[in-house]
């Protein structure tokens, strides 16, 4: 964080003296009076300069944008990166071709990506915790839609069969749709077992 001691004769001046050397607006930065100066008797004895401290804020977006730009570069993927940010939740969209290499395997490649970024995110505590949602050609709404069918099937089959039926493993995001899925459901109930990262649900009859 870049940090610099600026006068002038009022606390508004040594502000856009500020903001003129670091060629950057207000809302780019924070600052702290240290010295309200004093105009002196008849303006001209004791005179004292106004002095504020200015701390450049973290462009943590531009930050996130430039590390995934050297991410794909590496990988010769070129996509589009879109960034918006709702309520403390920083949602970053992929666009372009190749997008499978993106994603990878179930994922995982996109999940790895989403948790580098909000480590970048979040990396110096100097601001509140940002989520980080990372997707690219709205993949992350058709796996959880996947999953509620097989969440579903798999019910079915249950009550079928009376036996409990175990899933592939899954991350913790997908497992968590899983419960969700099937929490309410009359007939069966869900639950985890093993360890990461070959942790997997369980479904089972109602006894």
């Amino acid at each position: 964080m870049k940090i610099l001691e600026m006068t002038g004769k009022t606390i508004n001046e040594a502000l856009n003296n500020a903001l003129k050397e670091l060629k950057l607006t207000e809302d780019k930065i924070e600052y702290e009076v240290l010295d309200e100066g004093s105009k002196g008797f008849l303006n001209i004895i004791g005179t004292k300069p106004a002095k504020i401290l200015v701390k450049v804020k973290r462009d943590y977006k531009e930050e996130v944008r430039v590390f995934l730009r050297s991410i794909l570069d590496n990988m010769r993927v070129q996509s589009e990166i879109k960034i918006r940010e709702v309520d403390d939740v920083i949602y970053i969209d992929l666009n372009g071709p190749k997008m499978g290499l993106i994603i990878g395997y179930r994922g995982e490649t996109l999940d790895s990506l989403q948790y580098l970024s909000s480590l970048v995110v979040n990396k110096e505590h100097d601001i509140p915790y940002k989520k980080v949602v990372l997707d690219t050609e709205n993949y992350r709404k058709k796996r959880e839609e996947t999953l509620k069918r097989v969440a579903e099937k798999t019910a079915y089959k249950v009550r079928k069969t009376r036996r409990p039926y175990k899933l592939e493993p899954m991350n913790p995001y997908e497992r968590r749709v899983i419960h969700s899925a099937l929490q309410d459901n009359e007939y069966v109930y869900t639950f985890s077992e093993g360890d990461e990262p070959h942790r997997r649900i369980v479904v089972d009859i109602k006894k």
